[in-house]
């Protein structure tokens, strides 16, 4: 799987760059006199406010398109159905972040409880002082990380209502 994530990658990054010398070409930037407003072309204007931008390129994206959605939301008995079923999975949704929060909190409990206020016991293996402070680093970032996940489900929860 990693190995056609990387492919793509790279086959994505030699498509940017062989077409980059497509779009190149020289770039001229008028301003009209009346309204102040700027405009971009690839070929020289014959207006006197026009000036050949040096340095890069310009980027252009489409504005986005305005006016009747093509899929109008269906009427009569249709969106009511929708509608129970948005509220199912809304409640399902709600009910795994509960379970998850619960699950998560108990794991900051068995974490704290191990942890011990920053003085956890030593293992067996832990003769030096050094790997005992590795582990209570360890330990401490996963209180703070279990803690965080503990807040973004509340956040979540409180978020759906």
């Amino acid at each position: 799987m990693r190995t056609q994530i990387k492919f793509s990658i790279a086959l994505l990054g030699f498509c940017a760059f062989a077409t980059s010398g497509w779009a190149q070409s020289e770039v001229w930037v008028c301003e009209d006199a009346v309204s102040g407003a700027k405009t971009y072309h690839n070929i020289q204007a014959n207006s006197k406010g026009c000036k050949k931008l040096e340095g890069g390129n310009v980027t252009t994206v489409p504005a986005a398109k305005s006016g009747p959605r093509a899929a109008a939301a269906p009427s009569g008995g249709a969106s009511k159905a929708e509608g129970d079923k948005q509220r199912a999975r809304d409640t399902d949704r709600k009910q795994i972040f509960q379970d998850e929060l619960s699950a998560e909190q108990k794991k900051l409990d068995q974490l704290k409880k191990e942890y011990n206020g920053g003085e956890p016991e030593r293992q067996g293996d832990e003769r030096n002082f050094q790997k005992y402070q590795e582990r209570v680093q360890r330990m401490k970032e996963d209180i703070e990380r279990t803690d965080s996940n503990i807040k973004n489900l509340q956040r979540e929860l409180q978020r759906l209502g």
